[in-house]
């Protein structure tokens, strides 16, 4: 099967969202699933060669995430190649991030059996993978959301500092070699990060752009997290302090569910 075929040919993707409790960091809150993205078109005949590829890049991707919290590989040959990379977030060690990134692979497989592309998201990291030929999904196109159940009384002082602190990250990412900030402004803890292979001033428009869901999409939530193609930014509200930044997800709610559908075109 050709995967360059015209660009009518499209295969719709479903990006089906859970519902998840955030705390503070720990083994098991790292890798607890966020959301799955799968292609609907699988591997074509005959599939044994996709599938050896996505096992060595896989292989690959987790045995660099016990060295780094970024990389991105291919696998393959020109006509079978499948590319990838994992994430992982800033604030992780690389233990952690291999003990994160160590989970996808069953995942992958488990939920995305022979897909063509896919992304698994993880609280503390993500991996995804495309078969040479998929068009690329935008930087700031939305991915998944999660609005804290609970809005905040006295709006106007919160939205004052909420956007204090949006602008804050906005500065962070752009400014960090790493393309990561976490920091409180007026009882609002905020982070941010990209994907490492982003210039910095696209990190800072991609973060910005975040920033304006956040407010679109989940209004005075007391706590968001926003996820992006090439970012995601979080912030949760205290009212009576920000009790630790290793609580930096902790918002004491549950997010919402939030299901949306693209397509992912074939070149």
């Amino acid at each position: 099967m050709d995967f360059h075929t015209k660009p009518s040919s499209l295969s719709l993707i479903l990006f089906t969202t859970l519902v998840i409790f955030v705390h503070a960091k720990t083994d098991s809150d790292i890798t607890n699933l966020v959301y799955r993205g799968c292609a609907e078109q699988k591997f074509p005949n005959p599939s044994e060669v996709y599938t050896q590829n996505l096992n060595t890049l896989l292989s690959s991707l987790v045995s660099r995430s016990s060295q780094e919290t970024f990389n991105t590989t291919t696998s393959g040959d020109e006509q079978t190649s499948i590319t990838g990379l994992y994430q992982c977030r800033g604030d992780l060690t690389t233990p952690e991030c291999y003990t994160c990134v160590s989970k996808i692979p069953d995942l992958a497989y488990k939920l995305c059996s022979k897909a063509v592309a896919a992304r698994v998201q993880l609280s503390g990291c993500y991996l995804k993978y495309e078969v040479i030929g998929f068009s690329q999904v935008p930087e700031t196109e939305l991915l998944y959301k999660i609005c804290g159940s609970t809005q905040v009384t006295g709006a106007a002082v919160f939205e004052q500092r909420r956007n204090t602190a949006f602008n804050m990250v906005t500065n962070g990412v752009k400014n960090s070699v790493e393309l990561f900030y976490t920091g409180t402004y007026e009882h609002v803890y905020i982070l941010g990060e990209c994907e490492g292979d982003i210039a910095s001033g696209n990190c800072g428009d991609c973060v910005k752009t975040a920033t304006e869901r956040a407010k679109n999409e989940c209004d005075d939530s007391i706590s968001a997290q926003i996820y992006l193609n090439k970012c995601f930014i979080s912030y949760s509200y205290y009212p009576n302090g920000v009790p630790n930044p290793n609580s930096s997800l902790s918002s004491g709610a549950q997010g919402s569910i939030h299901r949306r559908q693209w397509q992912w075109q074939l070149e």
